[in-house]
């Protein structure tokens, strides 16, 4: 816009230059603190970016013109220091703000003394323009770089770490002026300090005291410790507490050890564990610097409370006594009881999984525990069971997390058996409170009872082969060498090696084992020297999933092939006892059974009077081609189940154990 002399009451041209001068000094003095002089006036422009103009008397002499709006920068520079000041102290602007503004109030002062020192020095007589301009110099660069610093801040509503990091980088940006660098280190160091005695309060107590949202770490409190135990995909650890955009650039190196040091110090807290990081002459965060000192306390409070935090899970509360618990009973380290358990619960365990009376089950699993070597553990009274409503490989399909490994020859959805029973979706669980429950949570557990129902499927079919095994041998002491019980005999034998070379590779209960054992060795010794809890989580995560894998829980092509030669051992096992009684003749004796008949009755085995016949009608050539069929689909399943494993070996080189105790069933039993 504009200005002509019209706009001033009195122009200044009448005047001439000495006195010029006088006026435009006087009005100069009054500008750089906000006030309008006669001659000089002064324009704000508010809206989403504030400006300070300066109009002179267009007939004031050009010298001092020009030497007038040399100053000029600096009076603008105050006036938006000030007015940022104000605005940013009210309540809603923020510790950082708040801080802030305290510190350039602070330097106002000083600015505003130099001021009056130069107003002293012009009632004196002693002030030319000329001085003037050269006492502003030192200001000038200072003064300068802070306004465009609250500028952005102000265009941009900036609070919290977003002031901080604007005035770290403005600070940057003037390496070559040492003073004006200094100045503005200064400003965020004075800033940060309300920043910092949030962060120490976090560190130190595990408590955010933010009341205007500016830290980085949030807290979500809708998700509670509770779901841990009940949500697979419970979300409590990883984002209770979480990291907000916007972190200060002089803590985004250490940000995850902030988030994590406070995270302990919750738990421990949430156990009633009242506990502090020991305060000591240099614990304090309340200064911001080159030297680091801040970065050390930070690591000294997080190593503190993973220390702390690690020794009350492991000591107050045996997290690694819980794990050898379940140990005991999800895989099958234990195993008395287990037996026990399968023969008293027989009956209601070969019911549909929505006729079980798990109550029924609960007790008698109770009763097998009570009375077995599972009474000496002190946390047995933990172990509870559950009766599933789908088989295991649909089960494995809906649990989407899970890296099963996909197969073009297997379709997505695995089917669901007919007919199945309880003994197809029994499981174990166990009770686990918090804190452990950060380690052994519902999604731990879950991959615990995919292994057990995995392994105590496997176990009934060992169970159901035995007896066939022994009708067989009961029938030892006739000739049946080439007859349909010798053929059915052998293939019960090349079932049940297979099974139990299965059993071997799979579980604890040999040298053999080549999947839980090792890998619960390797994990046990990595609990032993973890450093933190979520070491401990990681390294807990990890035994899991590599079991997973290797029990072929993941491999679902693989998985199909055991569960359907699992299927064909318990059909034949159904149907041992039609074809031995279909091969043989029981016949009654004549004369009543006395003492001395039965005295008697080894010698009359020994010479041939046995009371079991082979048959020799038509109805053995139906029991030799239901044993040749089940023979052929056996082998056929079991030569493709080696075949496949051998070629898989190669990408998952664990399968090599597995294929060499199959393929060695299936020549052991060619040569029979």
């Amino acid at each position: 816009m504009k200005v002509n002399s019209m706009d001033f009451d009195n122009p200044i041209g009448c005047y001439d230059a000495a006195v010029q001068e006088l006026i435009v000094i006087d009005d100069i003095l009054s500008a750089m603190v906000g006030v309008e002089g006669r001659h000089v006036l002064i324009k704000i422009v508010h809206g989403k970016h504030d400006d300070v103009t300066f109009q002179v008397d267009p007939s004031m002499d050009l010298a001092l013109q020009e030497l007038a709006k040399r100053i000029f920068p600096l009076c603008r520079s105050f006036l938006l220091i000030n007015q940022f000041v104000e605005s940013r102290s009210q309540f809603k602007s923020g510790l950082v703000n708040h801080a802030f503004s305290a510190a350039l109030r602070a330097l106002l002062i000083d600015y505003q003394a130099m001021v009056a020192q130069l107003e002293h020095q012009f009632r004196l007589g002693r002030l030319s323009l000329q001085g003037l301009w050269f006492y502003c110099q030192p200001m000038m660069g200072s003064m300068l770089a802070l306004s465009t610093v609250i500028q952005k801040a102000s265009e941009n509503n900036f609070s919290g770490s977003a002031v901080l990091n604007l005035l770290q980088n403005q600070a940057k940006a003037m390496a070559g002026d040492n003073a004006v660098r200094l100045l503005l280190e200064k400003m965020t160091q004075c800033a940060s300090n309300a920043y910092l005695s949030i962060l120490e309060r976090w560190v130190y107590e595990g408590v955010i005291d933010d009341p205007y949202g500016e830290f980085f770490i949030t807290e979500n409190k809708s998700l509670q410790k509770e779901t841990l135990t009940q949500d697979y995909d419970a979300k409590y650890w990883r984002q209770r507490y979480s990291l907000k955009d916007g972190i200060p650039s002089f803590l985004a190196n250490i940000a995850g050890t902030i988030l994590t040091t406070g995270k302990y110090l919750n738990v421990m807290r949430e156990c009633g564990h009242n506990v502090q990081v020991p305060p000591s002459e240099n614990s304090k965060l309340m200064s911001y610097g080159s030297n680091h000192h801040y970065l050390e306390c930070i690591k000294a409070a997080y190593k503190f409370a993973s220390g702390e935090l690690l020794n009350l899970i492991k000591e107050k509360y045996d997290l690694l006594g819980k794990l050898q618990s379940i140990k005991h009973y999800l895989l099958l380290d234990q195993g008395d009881f287990l037996v026990h358990f399968m023969d008293i619960a027989r009956d209601e365990l070969a019911r549909k999984p929505d006729e079980v009376s798990v109550e029924k089950l609960q007790s008698l699993l109770d009763l097998a525990l009570r009375t077995t070597a599972a009474s000496a553990d002190p946390f047995f009274e933990g172990v509870t069971c559950v009766v599933e409503r789908s088989s295991l490989l649909k089960t494995l399909g809906t649990i989407k997390d899970l890296e099963v490994s996909q197969s073009s020859s297997s379709s997505s959805d695995p089917e669901e058996p007919v007919s199945i029973t309880a003994l197809e979706t029994f499981s174990l669980s166990y009770k686990v409170l918090w804190p452990l429950s950060i380690v052994l949570s519902r999604k731990a557990l879950t991959k615990y009872q995919l292994i057990f129902r995995f392994l105590f499927h496997c176990k009934h079919v060992d169970r159901q082969l035995c007896g066939a095994w022994q009708m067989h041998q009961g029938v030892r002491a006739l000739n049946t060498r080439g007859t349909a019980l010798s053929r059915s005999s052998l293939l019960c034998r090349s079932m049940l090696k297979f099974i139990n070379s299965l059993l071997h590779y799979l579980t604890f209960e040999a040298s053999l084992s080549f999947v839980i054992e090792p890998n619960w060795h390797v994990m046990y010794n990595r609990l032993q020297s973890a450093n933190s809890i979520d070491e401990v989580i990681q390294y807990h995560d990890l035994f899991l999933d590599k079991c997973l894998r290797e029990c072929l829980l993941l491999l679902p092509e693989l998985l199909k092939k055991v569960e359907r030669l699992k299927s064909m051992c318990l059909q034949y096992a159904a149907t041992t006892q039609w074809l031995i009684s279909s091969s043989i003749e029981i016949h009654s004796p004549e004369e009543p059974t006395d003492d001395s008949i039965r005295s008697n009755k080894a010698k009359q085995r020994k010479s041939g009077n046995v009371r079991q016949v082979l048959k020799s009608t038509t109805g053995s050539v139906a029991v030799m081609d239901s044993v040749l069929k089940f023979e052929k689909e056996f082998n056929a399943e079991l030569q493709s189940l080696g075949s496949i494993l051998s070629s898989s070996s190669q990408a998952e080189p664990y399968l090599a154990h597995l294929a060499q105790s199959i393929l060695g069933v299936k020549n052991e039993k060619n040569g029979l």
